[in-house]
C-alpha cells in the first residue's frame, strides 16, 4: 500500500529544507540494493515482508539474473516523521514530512562511471561497508569520487547478521572489527577531504554510523539504544551515546562506569553489554527455537503487541527476521542518519557551486545555484540518459540546481563542447514532459523546482551523454562543469553485422548505445570498422548485449577479439634538431622532442594543468613542482591530442619573423600528429615538442596552411623517431581476495600473465588474504576464468585501470615483444607492415 500520492510529493518539492538527495555507494556485493529495499518498503512501495529479496532498484532483467546492479536507478520517497524522532534536530525544517531522492548505484568497478553520474546530482552519500570484508578497493574509489564532488558521506556497517549466524564472534572481537572498518573509512575520508565541506569523518557516538543487516531488514544507530537505556540510567541521550562506544566499561555488580577494564568478571564494554549481547541472545533464542525465551524478551522490549498472530507461528530464520524487523526497523536508523547528518540542497549548494559552475561565481546563475532559488534562472544538469520502455527513446535524467523546469517549456541545451558566445553544440527545444523516476516506472508532474532530481522527455535527440539546460533567453549562461571519470575506456572491440543488410541498424544502435552509458565510446575507424571502447570485459559484455537485444532489435552481430589501446612516448631528448622543408622548398621548420617530467602527464589527465588554466597559476605549478623554466612555461602553444591531452607544443625560438602567423597551422599539425603517432598511429603521451627555429618565405601566400601543416607533421614524426620512441601499455591494479591455500594458484597465474604482486595483507581476524598486483590490460582477457580455475573458485579478482607503463624494449628493432605488438597493430589498422624510416620525414639541408 503506497503511503503517498504524487501531489503530496509535488508539494514537498517546494520545501527545500525538507529534501535530501542521496546516493548509495559501496564495493561490489556489499549490499546496496538490498539495503535500499528497506527504505522503499518504509515508504509503502513494496511489502515489508519482501524487502531484502526483491531488489526493486535492479530494474533490468539481467541485473536480477546476475544479482549485480549495472545502471544507477533513481527513486523518490516520501516519509512522515514523528515529532519524537525529530526533537533533537537543530537544522531548518518546515513540518515533519521529508522527501528523499535516492539513487542506487552499481558497485562493480567497470560501472564506476554510473557512480560518478549519480554523485553529481546528489548532495549526500550512504557508504555501505561489509563488516567482515571491510573497506575494499572500490569503496576507496567511490569515496574518493564522492569527496571530489564535495558530497557528505555517512557510513553503514552492513551484513551484521554474518557476525551472529556464520562467524559466531564474541562481542569484544566484533567491536574491534567494527572499529577497524570505521577507522579505515575515516582514513580515506581524511585523505581526500575538502576544507569547504568541513570534517567528513564519521563516528558512531555522533550518530553518523549505523549498523545494519540489509537482507533481514534491521538496522540501528547508537541513538536507538541510547533512547532505550537513557531513562533506565537516568541520564540524557547524548551522554548515553558516548558511553555506548569507545573505552567505557560497566560493571553490573557495582553499577559503576569506568574508563578502564577492571578485574571483575562481570565488567564489560558498554557497546558489547548493552548493544551486541541483547541482539546476540535474541537471535540465538530464535535460531534454537526457544520460544519461551524469545517471547519473554519481546515482552520486555514492548514489541509483542506489534507482532501479528501468524508471525508468532514462524520458526527459525523467518521468525528472527520478523522480530528483528519489528524491534529495530532498518528505515528508522537510516532515515535518522539522512535527515540529521546529510545536507539539504539549500545547505549543500552553497559550498558545491564553485565546483559546479564554469562561469564567474558572482553572476546571476551562480547566485541562483548558491541560494537554491526557485524564482531564479533555470540551471539543470543532465548527468545520464535512461532508456525508456518505448524502444530507442531516452529520458534525460538530471538535477535542477536553480529555477524551475516545466512541461512545455522552451530550453537552451548546452552540450559538453559548447563555448559561451558560440553556436556550437547549442540547441533550443521544448520539454515535452517532466516526470519523476520511481524505480521501474515514471510519474508525470507539471513542473519541478530546484533541489530535486527530474527526468525529461523529448530532448534525447539533442543530448548525447550529458548537458546543461537553461532558459531560452539566457545567452550569457555558462555550462556546468563536465564530470571527471575515475576509469578510462581502454578495452576496445570492433563490431560488424552478420548480415550486411543490418548495417543501418548497427549504426543507429551504436548511436543509442553511446547515449545510454556515460562512459562507452563508439567511433568509426578509417578502415570502416565500428569500434566500441569500454572500461573492462564486463562493461563491454553488457554494452554488446544491450546493443544487440535492445538497440538493434535482436539482429546478430560479429564481435572481434578485444583490442587494447596503447600510447606512444619518447624516453630521451632528440639526438639532434630535426628539420623538414615544405613541399615548395621555401619554408623550413627546426624542432626537437623530449619526454615530460614524471607525474606531469597524470597532472594533465586530472586537470591540474591544462589549456584553460590561468597562465600565472600554470607557470607557478610547472616551475615549483616540475622544475620548468618560467619563460618556457609561458610559451606553451597547445596541449594535444584533443586540445586537452598529455603532450605539449612549446615555442623556444628567439626573435623569429612571422612565427605567430604559422602558429595555428603548427597547432593543427601537432593535434594530428599527437593523435596518430609515427609507430602505429596510436595516441602519444608524455611528449614535449619544442620549436627551435623557422625559416619562412617573406610572401604570405607561400606559407599558408597547405604548406606548413604537412611539413610540421613530418618534423614532429622525425623528432619522435630520434628521441628513443617507446610504446606504453595500460596496466590494471588487481585486488584479489582469497584464502591462504589459494595463494599458490594466484601467484602462478599472475606470473604467466606478466603480473607482479606488490602487496599482500592478511585481514586481521580472518583467514583471508588481500593481494594487490599490477597486470597489463593486454593479458587480462580471460584472467578471471583462468584464476578461478587455478584456485577452484576461491579467488575474487577486481581490476581497475591504474596507470600507463613504458615498455622497455625498443619497438623499432626487430624480434622483441614491443616490435611484434607494433606489427600487429599496423596489420590490424591496414597500414603498411613496417614503420617508415627517419629519412622519409627528415630533409637534408
Amino acid at each position: 500500500m503506497v503511503k503517498f500520492t504524487i501531489d503530496q510529493l509535488r508539494q514537498l518539492m517546494d520545501v527545500k529544507h525538507n529534501i535530501r538527495n542521496m546516493s548509495v555507494i559501496a564495493h561490489v556485493d556489499h549490499g546496496k540494493s538490498t539495503l535500499t529495499d528497506s527504505l522503499v518498503a518504509a515508504a509503502g512501495i513494496i511489502a515489508v515482508e519482501a524487502a531484502g529479496d526483491q531488489r526493486l532498484t535492479d530494474t533490468r532483467q539481467d541485473e536480477q539474473d546476475r544479482c549485480i546492479t549495472i545502471k544507477s536507478t533513481g527513486i523518490s520517497l516520501f516519509y512522515e516523521m514523528e515529532d519524537a524522532d525529530l526533537k533533537n534536530f537543530t537544522g531548518k525544517r518546515e513540518g515533519n514530512n521529508y522527501l528523499i531522492n535516492l539513487i542506487d548505484s552499481p558497485g562493480h568497478v567497470d560501472f564506476s562511471s554510473e557512480v560518478t553520474a549519480a554523485l553529481r546530482i546528489t548532495d549526500g552519500a550512504l557508504v555501505v561497508v561489509d563488516c567482515v570484508e571491510g573497506v575494499c578497493v572500490q569503496t576507496e574509489t567511490v569515496l574518493r569520487q564522492a569527496l571530489g564532488e564535495r558530497i557528505k558521506p555517512v557510513l553503514t556497517v552492513n551484513k551484521l547478521d554474518r557476525c551472529f549466524l556464520e562467524l559466531m564472534v564474541e562481542g569484544e572481537e566484533a567491536y574491534t572489527g567494527f572499529l577497524r572498518v570505521i577507522e579505515n573509512a575515516n582514513v580515506i575520508m581524511a585523505t581526500y577531504t575538502d576544507e569547504r565541506v568541513g570534517d567528513c569523518q564519521v563516528y558512531p557516538d555522533k550518530g553518523t554510523v549505523s549498523f545494519s543487516a540489509g537482507l533481514h531488514g534491521w538496522a540501528f544507530t547508537l541513538t536507538t539504544f541510547a533512547r532505550m537505556y537513557a531513562s533506565k540510567f537516568g541520564t540524557d541521550e547524548t551522554k548515553m551515546m558516548e558511553r555506548l562506544w569507545g573505552d567505557n566499561f560497566f560493571d553490573p555488580a557495582t553499577k559503576k562506569w569506568t574508563k578502564k577494564r577492571t578485574d571483575s568478571k562481570t565488567c564489560q564494554r558498554g557497546f558489547v553489554q548493552f548493544v551486541y549481547e541483547p541482539i546476540r541472545v535474541l537471535i540465538k533464542a530464535c535460531m534454537d527455537d526457544d520460544r519461551k525465551k524469545v517471547f519473554a524478551m519481546t515482552d520486555k522490549l514492548g514489541i509483542t503487541p506489534l507482532l501479528k498472530s501468524e508471525d508468532k507461528e514462524l520458526i527459525g530464520k523467518p521468525l528472527m527476521k520478523r522480530i528483528m524487523q519489528t524491534w529495530l526497523p532498518a528505515q528508522n536508523a537510516l532515515l535518522e542518519m539522512m535527515i540529521y547528518h546529510l545536507p539539504s540542497p539549500a545547505v549543500a549548494q552553497v559550498y558545491r557551486v564553485d565546483n559546479l559552475y564554469e562561469g564567474p561565481l558572482d553572476d546571476v546563475y551562480a547566485t541562483a545555484i548558491r541560494n537554491c532559488d526557485p524564482e531564479g534562472p533555470l540551471m539543470l544538469y543532465v548527468s545520464k540518459m535512461i532508456p525508456s520502455n518505448d524502444k530507442g527513446r531516452f529520458f534525460a535524467f538530471g538535477r535542477v540546481f536553480a529555477g524551475k523546469v516545466a512541461t512545455g517549456q522552451k530550453v537552451r541545451i548546452m552540450g559538453p563542447n559548447y563555448a559561451p558566445g558560440s553556436k556550437k553544440d547549442l540547441y533550443l527545444k521544448n520539454v515535452q514532459r517532466t516526470v519523476l523516476c520511481m524505480g521501474r516506472r515514471q510519474d508525470a508532474v507539471e513542473d519541478v523546482p530546484c533541489g530535486n532530481t527530474v527526468a525529461l522527455v523529448g530532448l534525447d535527440q539533442f543530448i548525447t551523454k550529458n548537458a546543461t539546460l537553461t532558459n531560452e533567453k539566457c545567452d550569457d549562461a555558462h555550462p556546468i562543469k563536465a564530470m571527471k571519470f575515475s576509469v578510462s575506456p581502454v578495452v576496445r572491440v570492433a563490431v560488424e553485422p552478420k548480415v550486411a543488410g543490418d548495417l543501418p541498424k548497427l549504426v543507429e544502435g551504436l548511436k543509442r548505445l553511446s547515449k545510454s552509458d556515460p562512459m562507452v565510446q563508439c567511433s568509426i575507424e578509417e578502415t570502416g570498422e565500428h569500434i566500441i571502447a569500454g572500461a573492462g570485459e564486463l562493461h563491454l559484455e553488457i554494452c554488446l548485449k544491450d546493443l544487440q537485444e535492445d538497440f538493434m532489435g535482436g539482429a546478430e552481430i560479429r564481435v572481434s577479439d578485444p583490442v587494447v589501446s596503447f600510447r606512444e612516448t619518447v624516453t630521451a631528448e632528440s639526438d639532434h634538431t630535426c628539420m623538414s622543408k615544405s613541399p615548395n622548398k621555401h619554408n623550413r621548420l627546426y624542432m626537437s622532442a623530449r619526454p615530460l617530467e614524471d607525474g606531469l602527464p597524470e597532472a594533465i589527465d586530472e586537470g591540474k594543468v591544462g589549456p584553460r588554466d590561468d597562465p600565472k597559476v600554470r607557470t607557478k605549478i610547472l616551475s615549483e613542482e616540475f622544475g620548468w623554466d618560467k619563460e618556457t612555461s609561458r610559451k606553451i602553444w597547445a596541449f594535444g591530442p584533443d586540445t586537452m591531452g598529455p603532450n605539449m607544443l612549446i615555442d623556444v625560438a628567439k626573435g623569429v619573423q612571422y612565427l605567430n602567423e604559422i602558429k595555428d597551422s603548427c597547432v593543427a599539425a601537432f593535434q594530428w600528429a599527437s593523435k596518430e603517432g609515427v609507430m602505429c598511429e596510436e595516441n602519444m603521451r608524455g611528449c614535449v615538442f619544442e620549436v627551435h627555429d623557422v625559416v619562412l618565405h617573406s610572401d604570405a601566400i607561400h606559407r599558408g596552411g597547405g604548406q606548413i601543416i604537412p611539413t610540421c607533421r613530418r618534423v614532429l614524426y622525425a623528432c619522435e623517431l630520434t628521441a628513443d620512441p617507446r610504446l606504453m601499455e595500460p596496466i590494471y591494479l588487481v585486488e584479489i581476495q582469497a584464502p591462504e591455500n589459494a595463494l599458490g594458484g594466484i601467484y602462478s597465474v599472475l606470473n604467466q600473465k606478466r603480473g607482479h604482486v606488490f602487496e599482500e595483507m592478511q585481514r586481521p581476524g580472518t583467514p583471508i588474504y588481500n593481494i594487490k598486483a599490477y597486470l597489463p590490460v593486454v593479458e587480462s582477457f580471460g584472467f578471471t576464468s583462468t584464476l578461478r580455475a587455478a584456485t577452484s573458485g576461491q579467488a575474487f579478482p577486481q581490476c581497475v585501470f591504474d596507470h600507463w607503463e613504458t615498455m622497455v624494449q625498443d619497438p623499432l628493432s626487430e624480434g622483441n615483444a614491443a616490435s611484434t605488438l607494433v606489427l600487429d597493430i599496423r596489420k590490424r589498422k591496414g597500414l603498411k607492415p613496417n614503420p617508415s624510416p627517419l629519412a622519409e620525414y627528415e630533409d637534408k639541408i
